[in-house]
């Protein structure tokens, strides 16, 4: 995730995406979980997900992330009741939502 934000050319949101980064990452997935991961990312590749992102994907269901942050639109048709898939704005709207109930 790091890579791609490096490659964000507005400043700003490349300064704001790092600092989530730093401040939401709590796992890790070791050298040895890879196996599992890319199986999983290879049935994900199935539904027309690209290889890296079906790899990011397969890691936060292997992690148990809630979560899936991605502006990427193909990436955003994946469904799964594995993990909750959605663009930043949608997930910051959903969650302040949820804050005022």
């Amino acid at each position: 995730m790091l890579y791609e934000n490096s490659k964000n050319p507005y400043s700003s949101r490349r300064e704001a995406i790092k600092s989530f980064i730093n401040n939401n990452s709590t796992v890790y997935a070791s050298p040895d979980q890879h196996d599992i991961i890319a199986s999983k990312a290879r049935q994900i590749m199935n539904t027309g997900v690209k290889y890296k992102d079906a790899l990011h994907v397969s890691a936060a269901i292997f992690l148990e992330c809630d979560y899936f942050l991605t502006t990427d639109d193909r990436l955003l048709k994946y469904e799964t009741d594995k993990i909750m898939i959605r663009n930043p704005i949608d997930y910051i709207r959903e969650t302040e939502a949820e804050s005022d109930d």
